[in-house]
């Protein structure tokens, strides 16, 4: 299931040549597709299900009670008019629609990785998105700044998981800021049925608790942090101008002052306890992801944690 075909290759040149695409990200996307469906069909294919289950019971046919029925599934209607007991049967909707919602603001572009923020974010998708289709279930996609950006509706298919993907990674934003709480806002309206939402973001915001806790009532919502070595220690790199990604405001600092950098060290510290203590009070679980390290681990570990506690 994890070799990638001919056919596959095909499939991704057809979705990506919808739009101007330059060689170097024809070949990005590729890399991702074939590292994350080995990872998908190996590391998360027992997991997933266990964690990610079906959205509830639909209602299938009444049919005639007999004895040793739960009185509680009487269809008093349907009692009514054959003047015997009827009880419902329903049947458990397994499919499911894994949404990720990705924060493409100017701050994800600020990192030391390679393939920086964005780069581990379409990883991140691509894994999720492929496991959903292997399970036959739906991959969707939202990006947001302060603002939804893009939504692309949860479907099925491989060549659908490659258009996220490409998505991620060939995004346009319009505006530098983010607002979590719009993401949530728009998701908690657009999505009819019970879903999974992994948002990704490294949470440089506030005031997105409540809006959080709502879509969390309908929806099962996982927080993935990307995290760069800059966001937690300030290196020693002498005098240094720095730039609010978002804010576009430029200081000329010294890193060489060991105050500073301590500083600095502790008030990264608070933003942590911050964010965790927001995503805990929205009961949102929340996987901290760093981008020098390996960023499947930690989030197989949450799976199969969660598995083992269901």
């Amino acid at each position: 299931m994890a070799a990638v075909t001919a056919a596959d290759a095909s499939a991704a040149a057809s979705v990506l040549a919808a739009e101007p695409t330059s060689p170097e990200l024809l070949a990005q996307v590729r890399r991702i597709e074939i590292r994350a469906r080995r990872l998908a069909s190996t590391l998360l294919m027992g997991d997933y299900r266990s964690v990610f289950r079906g959205s509830g019971i639909e209602f299938a046919e009444a049919r005639e009670y007999v004895v040793g029925d739960d009185v509680r599934l009487i269809d008093w209607n349907v009692t009514a008019r054959m003047g015997a007991p009827w009880v419902k049967e329903y049947v458990e909707e397994r499919e499911l629609s894994v949404v990720c919602a990705v924060d493409v603001s100017a701050s994800q572009l600020v990192a030391r990785s390679p393939a920086g923020r964005l780069g581990a974010a379409a990883e991140l998708c691509a894994l999720l998105s492929f496991a959903a289709v292997f399970h036959h279930d739906r991959a969707g996609l939202l990006t947001f700044t302060d603002r939804v950006e893009r939504f692309v509706a949860p479907a099925h298919g491989s060549r659908h998981v490659l258009r996220i993907v490409r998505e991620v990674l060939h995004h346009q934003p319009t505006r530098p800021g983010t607002s979590i709480a719009a993401a949530a806002d728009y998701l908690a309206r657009v999505l009819p049925r019970r879903s999974i939402v992994v948002l990704i973001s490294d949470f440089y915001d506030r005031g997105y608790e409540q809006s959080l806790r709502t879509l969390a009532r309908r929806h099962e919502v996982l927080a993935l942090t990307l995290t760069d070595p800059l966001d937690l220690e300030l290196p020693d790199l002498g005098l240094v101008e720095v730039e609010d990604a978002e804010r576009g405001e430029r200081m000329l600092i010294d890193t060489s002052d060991r105050g500073l950098r301590r500083r600095y060290s502790e008030a990264a510290q608070a933003r942590v306890r911050e964010r965790r203590a927001a995503l805990a009070s929205a009961g949102v679980d929340e996987v901290p992801l760093h981008l020098d390290q390996d960023l499947v681990r930690p989030l197989v570990a949450y799976f199969r944690g969660k598995a083992a506690r269901r």
